[in-house]
């Protein structure tokens, strides 16, 4: 005979559970007492309920209902399923299974209307478990109260279980033994995510600073995601809709579709605030990207930064009156074929190219468009750093509104989350439609900005006539890098057309039409 024994992973209040090992015991002393031999044991911790898989009870059904096993014996009813009806009325006549505690026996006659009816009370009493259950969770989260373990760099009130910052001594930094909380550690992880650090980076800087996560293990990328991506931190009551393409937290809503606060008024200033937590969520996803303003400390040579090494891809650098690969003469790391070029040469050569370029260009060219933005981004940093921003989150909304319409269409809106599926369409609509809104606004108030100077054949005049920081500007403007190859022969003349190759510019926006041109230039 085979042993079919299972013990829910959550035992509720109130409720007494024989333990696997128990029920073993009690199996196969019924073995022995009856003449049977143990054959397997099906052993199975978790619920019994209508939407959980059982592979162990579906294989221990299959071998008594195939004669492989002459009986399958199971402590109790509810241990065996709480289907209901539609469980027992299979094996009724067709296989013995024994339900030790209630002392039935599915091929006894006059145990079938018995095993029927226990089967059907066990499954009134845990749906009425089940109702009440959601019922009450519901009434709570409804409420605010966080029903789970706080995440990290938070603590919930016992009481109320609101949630708090987390305020308390965090681990000691390796370099100068300073304390931090969980939440400065939250603060930051946003702060520097929406700065353009990348979660990898972030990581390694924790990790080298000897910070550790609430678990005690070293910092991982996604540990960095998954705090960005969370909606707790901005204070909101959030769920996980469970399935594995679904495992992200998203806020949770109540019966009229509004999101929860998780949080007292008084404590929600102190959470992160909406602006930052969408901005650094635009960053880590890539529809965010950081500004081209010029900054202290940058290069200033004009073609620092841009020179690359045809034979390894390396930057070349300026040494004196050259650029040279950086990799020449680096040991086991060395250039195969490291380029060298005269400074005077390469940039004549360059500049002169670059400003034929521009004389060519007409109105539809991407160059011509990105020159435009970029000028507006060195001239207008403050209001170019808006446009990109609404762009980014037009671009984000509407990759929330894509992912809906993918979420319908595979039917995940069904059963109990159907509740969702009209709340969260109006919200990514409208997030869609607000950010049109605001981008509309912003590119349509842009100052209109003269660029005829670097055209018509004046750039090479405008760029001589430049400071040295801004011909660097000026070049950056079409210019993305300058491939160099090595010269075929030591003391020849320079030949630019053979041995440089340059990637222009492309506009920030792929979708940038001559409209976008106009309205920026």
């Amino acid at each position: 005979m085979d042993l079919l024994l299972r013990k829910s992973k959550i035992v509720r209040e109130g409720e007494r559970s024989l333990s696997i090992r128990a029920q073993e015991d009690r199996g196969r002393a019924w073995a022995d007492e009856h003449g049977y031999c143990v054959r397997r044991v099906w052993k199975e911790n978790l619920s019994a309920w209508s939407d959980v898989r059982r592979p162990r009870y579906d294989a221990a059904m299959a071998a008594v209902l195939a004669g492989e096993v002459p009986c399958l014996w199971v402590y109790a009813l509810d241990r065996f399923s709480r289907k209901g009806a539609e469980a027992v009325v299979p094996i009724l006549g067709k296989a013995r299974v024994i339900f030790d505690y209630e002392r039935l026996d599915s091929m006894d006659e006059r145990d079938r209307r018995w095993i029927i009816d226990r089967a059907e009370n066990a499954r009134e009493y845990s749906q009425r478990l089940s109702y009440n259950v959601r019922s009450t969770k519901t009434k709570q989260r409804n409420e605010g109260r966080w029903l789970s373990k706080a995440p990290f760099g938070l603590v919930a009130d016992p009481d109320t279980r609101k949630l708090v910052p987390d305020t308390t001594p965090y681990l000691c930094l390796v370099a100068d033994r300073r304390k931090v909380t969980p939440w400065e550690i939250i603060v930051r992880v946003f702060k520097e995510i929406s700065e353009g650090v990348s979660s990898r980076a972030l990581t390694r800087k924790f990790n080298g600073e000897g910070l550790r996560t609430g678990t005690g293990v070293p910092w991982r990328a996604d540990a960095i995601r998954a705090i960005i991506i969370h909606p707790v931190y901005e204070g909101w009551l959030t769920h996980s809709p469970g399935g594995k393409a679904h495992k992200d937290r998203i806020p949770y809503l109540n019966e009229r579709g509004e999101k929860v606060r998780v949080v007292t008024p008084d404590v929600l200033p102190r959470m992160i605030p909406a602006e930052l937590a969408a901005r650094a969520r635009r960053v880590l996803s890539g529809n965010q990207t950081i500004s081209l303003a010029p900054s202290k400390g940058r290069p200033v040579h004009p073609l620092s930064g841009k020179l690359r090494c045809a034979s390894c891809g390396s930057a070349m650098t300026l040494d004196s009156l050259s650029y040279s690969c950086l990799r020449r003469g680096d040991g086991r790391a060395a250039c195969p074929a490291p380029t060298s070029v005269t400074r005077n040469a390469i940039e004549k050569y360059v500049v002169q190219v670059w400003s034929a370029r521009l004389h060519a260009s007409d109105d539809h060219d991407p160059v011509l468009i990105a020159v435009a933005e970029r000028w507006y981004t060195l001239t207008r940093p403050e209001e170019t750093q808006e446009i990109r921003d609404a762009r980014a989150e037009l671009k984000t909304a509407v990759a929330q509104l894509d992912k809906f319409m993918a979420d319908d269409a595979a039917g995940f809106y069904a059963g109990r989350s159907a509740k969702y599926r009209i709340p969260h369409k109006n919200a990514a609509e409208t997030r869609v439609d607000t950010a049109e809104e605001r981008l509309t606004e912003l590119v349509g108030k842009g100052e209109r900005l003269d660029i005829t100077f670097l055209l018509e054949g004046w750039g090479e005049q405008a760029w001589h006539a430049a400071d040295l920081e801004k011909k660097r500007d000026l070049l950056g403007l079409a210019i993305d890098t300058v491939t160099v190859s090595k010269a075929p022969k030591q003391g020849g003349r320079f030949d630019g057309d053979a041995r440089v190759s340059i990637t222009w510019a492309t506009p920030e926006n792929e979708e940038a039409d001559s409209d976008d041109y106009e309205r920026a230039a």
